[in-house]
């Protein structure tokens, strides 16, 4: 039996790079999917792409959808119920860099548009799922985060904020939704090789600054992390073999993730894989507090 089989999945910004991977491997999985991005067109070709992966018990469709909007948000999930019996899965992968520069000089409207695509619309994706979820006692969201969540992005400050907000909503959503049936899990996917890293080499070293700009260089150069990494991740993240696990940032790259069903009882009752606060006791120093 395939991981997905018999499951349906809305996966945003579905029609190129990890979106799209994610949607090729949720496919070969056995799942059915409704993939939604901005550009009507090219969803429309990536949806096309897919289709011969597909068996005659699947379902591939293209919706094209602004998830910074409410409501094209809501028109996705009625649409969704409507052609679907239920939607077992979300993936929140829409995702844009924002204005690259210092925070003074960069247009304040893209600072903003970052936001609420990157946060909020992810936010506006589970309002409108969980009603469905809560009702059958069963869901999978599953967000994308990215470098910004864990490390500070000086010059991309939007990206960045926007990542480390989808991670804390995440624990926050999972604690609210605890004992009904729903997981809620974000990937780090790794630094990957997509249309965001050609936007950092197109901004230039004066925008994004040198020390970024020569890893964007290198990694183009080297090819950065296989996108089939972060894509096997959702595709447990999805299944059954991950239910129970929720709360938590995962790494597509370092972390054994395959094995987590052997360490359930560790996953679910500690901080492990969270964001914290760090205190000088946990460096090994002798002053500050808890």
């Amino acid at each position: 039996m395939k991981a997905l089989f018999g499951k349906t999945a809305i996966i945003t910004g579905a029609n190129q790079g990890l979106g799209l991977a994610i949607s090729t491997e949720f496919v070969k999985a056995g799942a059915s999917i409704i993939m939604c991005a901005r550009d009507a067109e090219k969803l429309k070709e990536a949806s096309e792409s897919l289709l011969p992966l597909a068996t005659e018990n699947q379902v591939v469709v293209a919706f094209p959808a602004d998830v910074s909007s409410q409501e094209s948000v809501y028109a996705l999930v009625q649409n969704s119920l409507t052609n679907f019996p239920q939607i077992h899965i979300l993936v929140n992968n829409a995702g844009i860099y924002g204005p690259m520069g210092f925070i003074e000089d960069v247009n304040w409207d893209e600072w903003v548009q970052a936001i609420e695509i990157n946060f909020l619309g992810s936010v506006l994706m589970c309002r409108a799922i969980l009603p469905h979820f809560k009702s059958h006692q069963f869901g999978k969201i599953i967000q994308l985060s990215g470098g910004g969540a864990t490390n500070p992005l000086p010059r991309i400050s939007a990206y960045a904020a926007s990542k480390a907000a989808i991670i804390r909503f995440a624990e926050t959503l999972a604690e609210e939704v605890r004992g009904t049936g729903i997981d809620v899990n974000a990937i780090a996917p790794g630094a990957l090789n997509t249309r965001l890293l050609d936007q950092v080499l197109m901004a230039g070293e004066e925008k994004v600054g040198a020390d970024f700009f020569e890893r964007a260089l290198k990694q183009k150069t080297e090819g950065g992390v296989s996108l089939e990494k972060a894509a096997k991740l959702a595709v447990f993240l999805a299944s059954t073999a991950s239910d129970g696990i929720t709360g938590k940032l995962i790494s597509a790259v370092w972390d054994p993730w395959e094995s987590f069903p052997d360490y359930l009882d560790e996953l679910i009752n500690t901080d492990i894989y969270t964001l914290r606060r760090i205190t000088p006791s946990q460096r090994g120093m002798n002053w500050g507090g808890k």
